[in-house]
């Protein structure tokens, strides 16, 4: 396989925008192909936005959400793909046949989809459905997988993703700024936001500590180290609805060291390459040919019943 270089993206999307959205993509889109990116990746529902659906009843979703096939907004992301000569992912609410809706990431390329993910662990909305299978496709020779937010924090969906063969994982999300039981979580006051420009170190210290990057830090490097894959994390920056979201879009390789990271108080990109030399080189290749699925077998394939709760949304908005 050739190096294969990667763009991750982070924007402050607009709720129910989707042409503004789209926009941004465009734009953001051409500057990494001229950056020499393969391909570009965005965050959860970076078309539709995110957060806002706690607002919308079923009808509203419905009307916000639509097909993957022959979706106007997937239309759209193809022939930005076409006109700027990259492959481009990004997030939005799905529709199918049935009605059923999906929170579902898209990889499409001038001639269409490659390949959809259904998030597996859905909230925002009590319509929406849940995802029942892993995502595995091809891009410039690597095999990639895509988890969306929730789908990450469960620990054998990344390892599964990687076992079934995907040695680059996109993991968009919409993520930090939330309040949960964990010390030091909380939301991050909007006003900061607005005053970023006169005060950027207030803002930074609330971005970077434990309710933003430092909680990031405590498990994303290991999603990579553990399963010697790259990671590809994104997020959006500023106002998700009416919640404040820090961005920290970043790439970490196998090693499960930054190779690039989103650092501006507002949209932006960074690239990074991945290399095959990493995946056989970090320890997580030898720990998983180390394995003994006869210790373990019965006891991950025990019977057991999900039971999904959301720290900062009310029990009947899950």
């Amino acid at each position: 396989m050739k190096p294969f270089k990667i763009a991750a993206a982070q924007f402050e999307h607009r709720s129910l925008d989707k042409e503004y959205n789209l926009g941004v993509i465009d734009a953001m889109s051409a500057e990494a192909a001229t950056a020499g990116a393969d391909t570009i990746a965005f965050h959860e529902c970076c078309i539709t936005g995110y957060t806002v659906a706690r607002t919308l009843n079923r009808n509203e979703m419905l009307e916000l959400a639509e097909p993957v096939d022959g979706g106007p907004s997937i239309r759209r992301l193809s022939e930005l793909s076409k006109k700027n000569g990259i492959t481009i992912l990004a997030g939005l609410f799905e529709r199918d046949d049935e009605n059923r809706i999906y929170n579902t990431y898209v990889c499409a390329d001038k001639n269409g989809p490659v390949a959809s993910h259904r998030k597996l662990h859905p909230f925002i909305h009590p319509d929406l459905s849940a995802g029942n299978s892993y995502t595995l496709f091809e891009l410039n020779g690597w095999t990639c997988g895509i988890l969306i937010c929730y789908d990450n924090n469960i620990p054998e969906n990344v390892r599964a993703t990687n076992l079934l063969g995907a040695d680059i994982i996109f993991m968009p999300h919409v993520t930090m700024c939330t309040p949960s039981t964990r010390p030091g979580a909380g939301f991050v006051d909007p006003a900061l936001w607005k005053n970023r420009k006169t005060d950027p170190t207030s803002l930074r210290a609330e971005f970077n500590g434990l309710k933003g990057r430092e909680w990031l830090m405590k498990w994303l490097p290991s999603r990579a180290y553990d399963n010697a894959a790259y990671v590809v994390f994104t997020n959006p920056i500023g106002m998700d609805h009416d919640q404040l979201k820090n961005g920290c879009s970043m790439i970490l390789d196998p090693f499960g060291d930054i190779l690039a990271e989103c650092t501006e108080l507002g949209d932006d990109m960074i690239l990074a390459e991945a290399t095959t030399d990493k995946l056989n080189q970090a320890g997580g290749y030898r720990y998983k040919n180390a394995r003994r699925t006869d210790l373990y077998r019965e006891v991950m394939t025990s019977p057991h019943t999900s039971s999904q709760r959301v720290a900062w949304l009310d029990e009947d908005s899950e």
